[in-house]
């Protein structure tokens, strides 16, 4: 049995760092599930919802990203956007990405010796058009390219647990393989406040890139949070 509540508490002890996941932005597509679970660890499980299997692209602003150890002046700031599934390991519910465009050198290399993530450095953009927010993504060497145009419209609240809205936006583990092994990242942050989102316009190389199948380009799902304050515990096997 599955416990998808049971992340979301807070790990004990002290964090590894902290940031702030700021203007979030959750485009889904379902594919189906058999197209999905090749590109997974064979130690991952697909999770689905009702037998749904979901890809999303989530592109947002993190900012004040520190580690525990550098002081508050220090934090940085930068853009990503990650392309992303849900899986289960040890009966646990997390995310897996299959990759991370970031704005910030840095970041990516924190990322790749630190946790052996899929990041890329982009030059990447986002700007306020009138009622749209545009973000803007081209991956170092002009490959896999994104930009996407949206509204906010419907305010929704907190997601309720069971519904397809929690089963997407409240993930609070990473899995990730390392030379054969599976490790394990958490966070913690209080419960997003969603609005769903009109996207106005797309134009996405990211899925194709990571050797996804490729989506229909209008995202089945659209959704926008303002953000969350986010503590960070280290990875684990």
């Amino acid at each position: 049995m599955i416990d998808r509540l049971a992340p979301s508490q807070r790990p004990p002890g002290a964090n590894s760092g902290t940031q702030r996941w700021e203007s979030l932005l959750f485009c889904h597509w379902e594919i189906d599930p058999a197209q999905l679970r090749p590109h997974l660890p064979a130690a991952m499980e697909l999770d689905t919802y009702d037998g749904r299997a979901f890809v999303g692209i989530v592109p947002f602003k993190m900012r004040h990203i520190r580690p525990s150890w550098l002081p508050h002046r220090f934090a940085f700031n930068f853009l990503e956007t990650n392309v992303r599934t849900y899986v289960v390991h040890n009966d646990r519910p997390g995310v897996y990405f299959f990759s991370l465009d970031a704005s910030s050198r840095l970041a990516v290399m924190a990322a790749r010796i630190g946790w052996s993530l899929p990041y890329h450095f982009a030059r990447m953009s986002s700007e306020q058009c009138g009622d749209e927010q545009i973000y803007q993504s081209v991956r170092r060497g002009g490959h896999a390219k994104h930009r996407v145009a949206f509204r906010v419209t419907d305010h929704l609240g907190p997601s309720v647990p069971d519904s397809l809205e929690h089963f997407l936006f409240e993930r609070y583990l990473l899995f990730v393989e390392k030379n054969r092994h599976v490790y394990c990242g958490q966070v913690h942050h209080d419960p997003y406040d969603v609005w769903s989102a009109e996207v106005t316009e797309i134009d996405d190389q990211l899925v194709t890139a990571a050797g996804l199948p490729n989506p229909q380009q209008q995202p089945a799902l659209a959704h926008f949070s303002p953000g969350v304050d986010v503590e960070v515990f280290a990875i684990a096997r």
